[in-house]
């Protein structure tokens, strides 16, 4: 959920509008994927999650590896 609204908030914008807001070394280091960490930065373990810069691809992706999807 909070990957969808990261994504909608951020589509769209400008080179400019990134650089402006901050964003630009998250975007030179992660893409257009949300990138899951904790508050202090430590990234979760990829074994259970991955990034595809999909929202619904992350989401089925989180799904199969949690054992969800049968």
């Amino acid at each position: 959920m909070m990957g969808t609204i990261v994504a909608q908030l951020t589509r769209g914008l400008t080179k400019q509008q990134i650089i402006d807001s901050g964003l630009d070394t998250y975007y030179v280091n992660h893409g257009l994927g949300v990138y899951p960490s904790a508050a202090s930065g430590v990234p979760f373990s990829a074994l259970a999650l991955q990034s595809k810069g999909d929202p619904i691809t992350d989401l089925y992706e989180d799904m199969a590896a949690d054992g969800a999807i049968l």
